[in-house]
């Protein structure tokens, strides 16, 4: 899961960096995918370790879910830009809707890693 994590960072950071410098780099706020992550390639360095690895990966968890609660505004505006609708800021529309379905990608996966070390454990 820590590896998942930093690849999930890696990815959120391209999406970050090209969407500002698509965008002509008006705007800071196009490098917030970037910013998040850099926090979740942060947390899974930090989960790799035994000792860490289970607060690490909750951490992103949180962080993935922050993300995504940010982000999901941009997916319900993407059926108005691909029907072609006019929408305030496309390119946001596009970057917030691609960081929405890695996250919740994401999310997905975490939790069922989640389960199933809950059942490994517990022998549930």
């Amino acid at each position: 899961m820590s590896r998942l994590s930093q690849t999930v960072g890696m990815a959120l950071m391209v999406l970050g960096i090209t969407g500002y410098v698509t965008t002509g780099m008006a705007s800071l706020t196009a490098l917030i995918p970037a910013g998040f992550g850099i926090v979740l390639a942060g947390l899974g360095y930090y989960g790799r370790s035994e000792a860490t690895r289970k607060t690490g990966m909750h951490l992103a968890m949180g962080v993935a879910l922050v993300g995504l609660a940010g982000s999901v505004s941009g997916l319900l505006s993407l059926p108005t830009l691909i029907s072609g609708g006019a929408v305030a800021r496309p390119a946001a529309v596009i970057s917030q809707s691609v960081m929405a379905a890695i996250l919740v990608l994401y999310l997905a996966v975490g939790i069922r890693s989640f389960r199933a070390a809950r059942r490994g454990r517990w022998g549930l």
